[in-house]
């Protein structure tokens, strides 16, 4: 006897694209678009892209940026940001031999109570001393807790994100030793206000603490 063929069901129909939108201090741009059976299935998914497919600027294809979808609205997944990191090919291009790679990471509070991890890096002309790299990482802390704790969460990520902390650090920074570059090489938030509608988050032990890397 031979079996009734069941009807296949093609689960692709039964599913929905949905743009997904750079939070509000960003301008709402559209950073991409995912698709989901269920609205209730996209927050929590993990989005990332570069400022340069984000504005245009190719120059800037060198920024990654991290978003949470937090919500669904309509056909818009809307988002908050995560973190941003630099891509590797772009960190390994900027090492050179015989020079110095000073790196800091902090963790502050914003004046509005986000608690965030911050990275910065300095790379020298010439391999600089010891006492030298130790100056150069105060004023990476220095600038960086000071800068971070008199900013609101989104006022801060454009001082990042525009270069505008990294060239602070750089100007505090090369009379103790010539620097070639710095970078704020990566962010990311670690816990959020309780008030706010935004991404889950791990605890943090403590705000405006520092780890200092090995020297290079």
């Amino acid at each position: 006897m031979a079996r009734k063929q069941q009807k296949k069901v093609d689960s692709w129909k039964e599913k929905k694209w949905y743009a997904i939108e750079a939070p509000e201090f960003l301008n709402r741009t559209i950073v991409g678009q995912t698709i989901a059976s269920d609205p209730e299935l996209l927050p929590d998914r993990i989005i990332e892209t570069t400022i340069g497919e984000m504005t245009g600027d190719l120059s800037k294809n060198n920024i990654k940026m991290r978003f949470r979808i937090i919500r669904v609205n309509g056909d818009v997944a809307e988002t908050a940001f995560v973190g941003h990191t630099l891509t590797n090919d772009y960190l390994r291009s900027i090492v050179k031999r015989q020079t110095s790679k000073i790196d800091v990471v902090l963790t502050v509070r914003t004046a509005d109570g986000y608690i965030v991890t911050i990275k910065p890096t300095c790379f020298t002309v010439k391999r600089a001393r010891a006492s030298q790299i130790r100056g150069i990482r105060n004023v990476m802390t220095r600038v960086v807790v000071r800068r971070a704790v008199k900013s609101n969460f989104e006022d801060l990520v454009q001082d990042i994100i525009s270069g505008r902390m990294a060239s602070a650090v750089y100007k505090q920074s090369k009379n103790i030793y010539p620097l070639r570059r710095v970078e704020v090489r990566k962010t990311e938030v670690v816990k959020v206000p309780s008030q706010r509608r935004v991404p889950k988050a791990p605890e943090a032990e403590a705000p405006a603490q520092t780890e200092a890397p090995a020297e290079s």
